[in-house]
């Protein structure tokens, strides 16, 4: 793609989320994230391949129909109140029609069939905007209005999005599904905190970047996108491979990494206000997300594949350049469990 091109998209796509998380009135929320919506269309069909295309056409599809919805609910609440104010929502019907659309947007349970598809059939590193960036505008508004969202709503999509976020990354042997399920269960964290305790949510969404920016650059700079490329990690580069390991741990939410920080937050949070049953079964299904993390892990540091020509020269291959923000977004993901206690303060 043209490098103007390419700027003028991604430029848009930053001013709609930039948009939607400065606005108070419907319209402008709206429009931001249309505009989000069609500046990363051409990155997904960028490469002209018939997933590409597969991939662009499902998500303009989801994320027309789910706009639509946000826009529907706040021509509902104005009619009915003569409001255009986000923070203005006394409609129940328009509450949950909001709530169901920013989940739709999101890819939480049991609206989330459209990301794995998508993430597939894109490259790693727009797999990689659409897991972090894309995030961002749907869940700001959801913190705007986190105390008029139904709670029980809230409560039982985030369960579902961690158990079908655990269970449906068991079975995956494509690391770009893999990440996606791993998404689904991240945001289920993220939803379920997000009515007692927005700050934890900007929090966990914050970490939540930094993991998955730091795992999914070092696939993209070691060309993994299967358990068997997995194994190659090591001969690319050592230093590479475990930093990678630590990173799936750290997304798995294992001490003394980053990763534990939000879940444990989180499931202090819940038993603070009496819910331990939910923190219970939360804890749990997060087991489910941290066997295929260790899965992975085990693959590709504790195991050798055949030894051929071609793996023992692939470090003469050139490798690709690594960035700033790589060793930025690592150092953010490994080693921020100090600060947990400023937390809780």
């Amino acid at each position: 793609m043209n490098p103007i091109i390419n700027f003028i998209l991604l430029s848009s796509m930053i001013a709609g989320t930039i948009l939607t998380m400065t606005s108070h009135h419907w319209v402008s929320a709206w429009l931001g994230l249309e505009l989000n919506t069609l500046a990363i269309i051409p990155i997904i069909s960028k490469t002209h391949h018939p997933r590409a295309t597969e991939a662009s056409t499902k998500y303009f599809l989801i994320q027309a129909a789910s706009s639509a919805l946000v826009l529907r609910s706040g021509i509902i609440n104005a009619h009915s109140h003569g409001s255009w104010d986000i923070t203005q929502l006394s409609n129940n019907f328009t509450k949950i029609i909001l709530t169901t659309a920013l989940a739709t947007k999101l890819g939480l349970a049991p609206v989330h069939f459209w990301l794995p598809e998508i993430l597939q059939g894109v490259p790693i590193l727009t797999a990689l905007i659409i897991a972090t960036w894309q995030k961002i505008a749907p869940m700001a508004l959801l913190i705007t209005i986190w105390d008029l969202i139904p709670t029980t709503i809230t409560l039982m999509m985030g369960l579902t999005s961690t158990i079908i976020g655990g269970l449906g990354g068991l079975n995956q042997t494509q690391l770009r599904k893999m990440m996606a399920f791993s998404s689904i269960a991240h945001l289920g964290w993220m939803i379920v905190a997000i009515t007692f305790a927005p700050n934890l949510t900007l929090l966990n969404l914050t970490l939540y970047i930094a993991f998955t920016s730091s795992t999914m650059m070092a696939m993209h700079f070691t060309m993994s996108k299967t358990l068997q490329n997995v194994m190659l990690i090591p001969s690319h580069s050592a230093i590479t491979a475990s930093l990678f390991l630590l990173s799936l741990l750290s997304l798995g939410g294992l001490p003394p990494l980053s990763g534990f920080s939000p879940k444990w937050l989180i499931l202090q949070e819940l038993t603070t206000h009496n819910l331990t049953p939910l923190a219970f079964t939360m804890a749990i299904t997060a087991l489910l997300s941290l066997m295929f993390y260790l899965r992975t892990t085990y693959i590709s540091t504790m195991t050798l594949p055949p030894t051929t020509i071609t793996l023992k020269n692939t470090w003469r291959y050139k490798p690709h350049s690594f960035t700033p923000a790589f060793p930025t977004l690592l150092l953010i993901s490994l080693f921020l469990l100090p600060i947990t206690p400023m937390m809780t303060q």
